[in-house]
């Protein structure tokens, strides 16, 4: 046994996670992905044309199928990892490149980790103009900024922290009541336009042409990862599940066959309603009339649905995000005493540093979506890692036991994966401007945060080879 072997399993101290949940609990939870469509549909029908974009949400979820469908071979070799694809990454490259892990990790942790502040802020820009349109005031206090907004969002954060700090039962109660909200604009958007006279398909648009519509789709597919790869959160509660082998893989098949047929048809059903002309003048809320339009309820009844899915959102994020940290804690991938677990059995460290670095974001920064965005370098690199981490296991540890082994064809197949996430990743992350969600700046912040990612790894370890030596001393 290596002395890093031995420090990890000094420092795990029987930290394990209640296994509570059950498949569907998890496929409830990647109810988030359809809920995150709501919100980029828009822009990506504007930007794309409406066929344009149902083509291309479609492929999007193909390859995010694929990719999960390998995670179920992944997440039955480790069971009782909480930390999902990043955890397969770490141990899949551990002997070669260790300071990988850290980049998976703290890459994957960012987009999930500071969804509160986001969507929070958006929640209370949407109950401001829908409710409140005359509560206009701001307070500023050195570098805090304070609006209304600001407070609605701080107080829904604070709301979502302490279902979390319950339990994960209770979060699970919120999400069967948010996903079952989410399936009315689901419905209304997919089935009520075929049987509406206004709806024209045909009047759609696809506004990809040669090479510069391939380079359009490449970055398009970058901005699209974290909505449809985002199924990959099924996995990260592996260690959770009554049967984390028969859960896990029944989650991810169930959610990643579920979005693809959502990703493909909303567009063309919805945006065949719309009109791109009325999605492109305004892309971020365009539904709220259609809804309108197709159910003859009003837009409360909308923007209380949308606020619902947003609660959804953010509902899943904490949940995966604080089990991450909770895992790269535990692991010595980062500071170990975030690997610690409260007498219900959560991770409350993580989750209070999920709720301090969500407040800044939102009393600081206010819009933190260039970070979010931005956040899909290290999200894709995580995922790179983690599918071409799938044939280095299946090469270093042909005998490991694999009580869900997938045909050899997945060994080539992940490869072919890794190398077509790369492209994204490259062409994405220097195309931001093609659709408008940043440029250099964004970069150089992706890139920090990576890096000082990796900084804090070999702190601790350092730390760690520190102790060791100590305590040999002292024996």
């Amino acid at each position: 046994m290596t002395s890093n072997s031995q420090s990890a399993e000094l420092h795990s101290v029987d930290e394990v996670l209640p296994r509570k949940m059950r498949w569907f609990d998890g496929f409830a939870m990647a109810m988030t992905m359809p809920a995150a469509l709501v919100a980029t549909l828009g822009a990506s029908i504007a930007g794309l044309g409406g066929w344009g974009a149902a083509v291309l949400w479609a492929i999007s979820m193909a390859i995010s199928l694929a990719v999960n469908w390998i995670y179920i071979e992944l997440a039955a070799m480790f069971p009782n990892a909480s930390g999902g694809i990043s955890g397969y990454a770490a141990e899949a490259w551990k002997r070669r490149v260790p300071w990988f892990a850290p980049l998976a990790g703290v890459g994957y942790w960012l987009p999930w980790g500071s969804n509160l502040a986001t969507y929070g802020s958006f929640t209370g820009l949407l109950v401001q103009s829908q409710w409140f349109p005359d509560q206009q005031w701001t307070f500023d206090l050195g570098p805090l900024h304070f609006s209304f907004p600001i407070l609605i969002g701080l107080i829904v954060i604070f709301v979502l922290y302490g279902i979390n700090v319950i339990g994960v039962r209770v979060t699970m109660a919120f999400v069967y009541v948010t996903a079952a909200i989410l399936m009315i604009p689901l419905a209304v958007f997919i089935f009520f336009p075929l049987f509406n006279a206004d709806w024209a398909p045909m009047d759609l648009t696809w506004n990809l042409h040669g090479l510069e519509g391939l380079h359009t789709a490449i970055v398009w597919l970058y901005v699209m990862a974290w909505t449809t790869l985002g199924i990959e959160v099924c996995a990260t509660f592996a260690s959770e599940y009554r049967d984390p082998v028969r859960d896990t893989s029944r989650a991810i098949r169930a959610s990643a066959l579920f979005c693809l047929g959502v990703f493909f048809l909303v567009p063309l059903t919805l945006g065949g309603f719309a009109g791109e002309e009325a999605i492109a003048a305004d892309p971020s809320t365009f539904f709220v009339a259609s809804f309108s339009q197709l159910t003859g309820a009003g837009a409360d009844v909308m923007v209380l649905c949308l606020i619902a899915s947003l609660v959804l959102v953010m509902l899943t994020s904490v949940a995966d995000a604080s089990r991450v940290l909770f895992n790269m804690g535990k692991e010595g991938i980062t500071v170990r005493s975030m690997g610690k677990l409260n007498r219900r059995g959560v991770p409350i460290r993580a989750l209070n540093v999920m709720l301090v670095l969500n407040i800044v974001l939102l009393v600081v920064l206010q819009q933190p979506l260039a970070i979010i965005v931005t956040g899909n370098l290290g999200y894709i690199l995580a995922h790179v890692l983690a599918v071409a981490g799938f044939a280095l296991l299946r090469k270093d540890r042909p005998t490991a036991p694999r009580p869900i082994r997938l045909p050899r064809v997945f060994v080539p197949v992940s490869v072919g994966l890794a190398i077509l996430l790369t492209v994204m990743l490259v062409v994405g992350a220097t195309g931001f401007s093609v659709t408008g969600y940043g440029g250099v700046l964004e970069l150089g912040i992706a890139l920090s945060i990576l890096a000082a990612g990796v900084v804090l790894w070999w702190f601790v370890q350092r730390s760690d080879r520190r102790n060791e030596a100590q305590a040999d001393t002292a024996g």
